[in-house]
């Protein structure tokens, strides 16, 4: 009983030490002495650059708003593939990322939109009046590169 006891004991130890933030598994991240978690940002070759094909700022537009996705000094590549110099396209929607969102996977929802497949257009269907895009590109994770390859925010018209 007390060999099966001990063996129960070790194998409950080994499995914590496994599962533990020490493990040699990936690292996501360091914790700070505030104790919060920082992620490791993937690094963007100097003079990168992410920007509107279409529409342009200040474009009085119709739904479906078709909205092309431009990219400089980078490759596209789908969410999870982690090449150098490479990301995916992230679109704003009447909002904008703090200097804190920066640190940590962009949001998705109906005001941060991920084309994870590595898609480099799309078309929306927006609400008549002013609306603000900005695009962000994402590494592997989701997480925007240092420094961060974001366009200039336009702003468009919707009729």
């Amino acid at each position: 009983m007390k060999l099966a006891a001990s063996i129960l004991l070790l194998s409950g130890l080994v499995m914590l030490q496994a599962c533990s933030p020490a493990s040699n598994g990936p690292d996501t991240g360091a914790v700070t002495d505030s104790g919060k978690t920082q992620t490791q940002r993937t690094p963007s070759p100097a003079g990168a650059s992410v920007f509107f094909i279409t529409p342009v700022d200040g474009e009085t537009v119709h739904n479906p708003v078709v909205v092309k996705f431009g990219i400089s000094g980078m490759s596209v590549a789908p969410a999870g593939d982690a090449r150098p110099a490479s990301g995916h396209h992230h679109l704003l929607i009447d909002t904008e990322l703090s200097d804190a969102q920066l640190q940590q996977p962009i949001p998705k929802d109906a005001q941060h939109l991920h084309f994870g497949k590595g898609q480099t257009e799309t078309s929306l269907e927006l609400s008549p009046g002013e609306h603000s895009l900005q695009l962000v590109l994402g590494d592997a994770n989701h997480i925007p590169h240092e420094p961060p390859v974001m366009s200039k925010r336009i702003t468009i018209n919707v009729e």
